[in-house]
């Protein structure tokens, strides 16, 4: 019996584990970032290699969610006649749900998966102990950049697949579904709403600290070799993942109360 018991209870000691972490990592950063200053330059180059090389892959990922909900809901609703609601359903639901959420897990097996790596690489061959021998804080120079590069981009790319999306939704409900492009345009406009940009737009902030603080933290903690960095980058996109899809449900009914008494 105790055997059986002992992988939940060591499941449930590595959970808290690892909030006890994020939550000490996330004070670090807090205190890092207000009392200390930023490194322009490796923020650049973080906004750099998380935003724009990631640009391409989340072009590719709108256009294709834009397009497979255009056609299954053109197909669907064709059987009720209710072709014509293809652009409201297909608006609302990008810019509320799909558009920050898929945007958000590509960045996490992308960018997360990096994260993780090269600061797990850099802790097996010592070079946060020589920035820490330096006199510099690792969370100053390592974290805080691409924490800050995340919060920067994440919204802005997500800002990105909502256009690119409805715009592939649009060319498939134009050739496929037989939709006049200007009808289908208009219903998008007039069906979309400041609440539903906002709700969407608003929820990638804290998915981008649900991608980099993880990420992060289990970079700083590969301890036994190059093995484990493979181990720490797994488990980065995995939490990550995992978090962004429970925190989807608790922010979507977050902001619908936000909505409801404004």
């Amino acid at each position: 019996m105790l055997q059986a018991l002992l992988p939940l209870t060591n499941f449930t000691i590595e959970i808290f584990h690892f909030l006890g972490g994020i939550g000490l990592l996330s004070r670090d950063i807090y205190r890092e970032l207000v009392g200390s200053k930023i490194y322009w330059r490796l923020l650049g180059e973080q906004i750099y290699q998380v935003g724009i090389r990631s640009a391409p892959l989340i072009v590719v990922t709108a256009v294709t969610i834009g397009a497979v909900m255009s056609l299954q809901f053109g197909l669907g609703l064709e059987k009720f006649g209710g072709k014509m609601y293809v652009p409201k359903l297909l608006a609302v639901t990008i810019l509320r749900e799909m558009g920050p959420m898929f945007t958000s897990l590509m960045l996490a097996a992308r960018v997360g998966a990096g994260i993780a790596s090269e600061i797990g690489s850099m802790v097996v061959t010592q070079q946060v102990d020589a920035i820490r021998a330096l006199g510099t804080s690792p969370i100053r120079k390592i974290v805080i950049p691409r924490v800050l590069a995340c919060l920067i981009t994440l919204p802005i790319l997500c800002a990105v697949t909502n256009v690119v999306a409805n715009a592939g939704g649009l060319f498939i409900g134009a050739v496929e579904l037989k939709l006049d492009p200007g009808f289908y345009l208009l219903k998008v406009l007039s069906t979309s709403s400041v609440g539903d940009y906002v709700s969407g737009f608003g929820k990638t902030f804290f998915f981008s600290l649900f991608i980099s603080i993880p990420a992060c933290y289990f970079g700083l903690n590969v301890k036994n070799g190059t093995k484990e960095v493979g181990i720490a980058t797994t488990k980065a996109v995995v939490v990550s993942s995992i978090l962004i899809l429970i925190g989807d449900f608790f922010l979507s009914k977050l902001f619908w109360i936000v909505e409801k008494f404004l």
